[in-house]
């Protein structure tokens, strides 16, 4: 679940009970979105960050920066090795997850976008 308070938690699905919680944004946080295997999860926020998570410990292990306005969606490639983040700066950029570095910028659109995925075979 994500937030106004600028974090996002986990939560058990059979209980409700709060499990993990993910403090480190500067605004509200707009989405979150695992790795396939869950060891790791994405957040976004109005902050025009994005930020990598260790999963069961609740450490972050970096910020995706270079938006210049809210970033509202992200999303991890079916292998775990990208990012791909939507930005109401009207760019998609894809990051390498490893090293939070930004490899390539989808520009072209002529308002905010709302959301980016990747297709089951990572394309």
């Amino acid at each position: 679940a994500t937030t106004w308070d600028g974090t996002a938690r986990v939560f058990e699905a059979t209980t409700g009970e709060s499990v993990q919680e993910f403090r480190g944004h500067a605004d509200l946080v707009c989405s979150a979105a695992f790795t396939p295997g869950r060891m790791q999860l994405v957040t976004t926020s109005h902050d025009c960050t994005a930020k990598i998570w260790e999963t069961f410990s609740g450490r972050c292990k970096g910020t995706l920066e270079g938006h210049t306005a809210k970033v509202v969606s992200a999303a991890f490639s079916p292998d775990g090795v990208h990012i791909i983040t939507a930005s109401w700066d009207r760019t998609a950029k894809l990051w390498l997850a490893a090293s939070c570095r930004c490899v390539y910028t989808l520009q072209g659109h002529v308002g905010s976008l709302t959301s980016a995925s990747f297709s089951m075979d990572g394309q």
